[in-house]
């Protein structure tokens, strides 16, 4: 018996060495920096590329209006967004660089500039078509865990880290899996919510599965949603050139 103890007593301490070893990695580990810099590269890739954007928007008191746009984008940093549909609105574009935004109009000589988070139609601002990099925009920090249809997401606090986003803070679920955006709740400065976005609906986009469809539902107008269709994603390497103000006028 002693025997037994003494070796006991040496073999313990060796098998604990070894179980810290072979034990998997804690998924709580990642950064929430990390985990919305993955959902970023869900919804849109990480080089360049060209999408197609349909916005439905719909009112309780008047009729539904559309309006279609063609996204150009790189890095997330530099988007350039032209008007397609209607046709009273074709020649209408839209640059960011950063966090600035002009917007070209065939009626006036020189672009205009505007905030991100000004209204383009329906519930849908002008940063959340030219602007998609919530990694670059907020720190985030995970405040809990949803299961959500037998799924666990992520639900995490984004604030904004610096002046002329879109939104002050976000609270922003997602899957835990694969990193998939389930939904967003944007709100203003004084802590009153604007308006909720729902990514309902996935489909193979840009050579990977992707949101093809986000709806946003105003929490002050009650009836008033929008929702954003993608289609027709394609990676392209897009020059400099393109996103500057002295080029936009060539892209009509």
């Amino acid at each position: 018996m002693p025997q037994n103890s003494t070796l006991y007593a040496f073999l313990a301490p060796l098998f604990i060495v070894l179980c810290s070893f072979t034990s998997p990695v804690n998924a709580e580990a990642i950064s929430a920096a990390e985990i919305i810099k993955r959902a970023d590269r869900v919804r849109f890739p990480d080089d360049g590329f060209q999408v197609d954007v349909a916005v439905q928007s719909l009112y309780p008191d008047r009729e539904p209006e559309v309006f279609r746009y063609r996204v150009l984008s790189k890095s997330n940093e530099d988007t350039v967004v032209m008007t397609t549909y209607p046709a009273s609105e074709r020649g209408r574009i839209m640059l960011m660089k950063g966090s600035d935004l002009w917007v070209f109009l065939p009626t006036v000589s020189q672009p205009v500039r505007l905030p991100l988070s000004q209204r383009l139609t329906g519930q849908v601002a002008n940063g959340d078509l030219a602007r998609a990099n919530f990694a670059g925009d907020y720190t985030a920090e995970v405040i809990g865990t949803e299961d959500i249809a037998g799924a666990e997401h992520y639900v995490l606090d984004l604030l904004a880290a610096k002046p002329g986003v879109t939104y002050h803070r976000v609270k922003y679920w997602v899957n835990k899996e694969n990193y998939h955006p389930h939904k967003a709740e944007f709100y203003t400065k004084s802590g009153r919510l604007l308006k909720l976005s729902y990514y309902d609906k996935y489909e193979e986009l840009g050579g990977m599965i992707r949101p093809v469809r986000m709806r946003l539902v105003d929490n002050v107008k009650e009836g008033e949603e929008s929702y954003m269709h993608y289609k027709d994603m394609v990676k392209r390497n897009l020059p400099d050139k393109i996103f500057t103000k002295s080029y936009l006028k060539k892209l009509n």
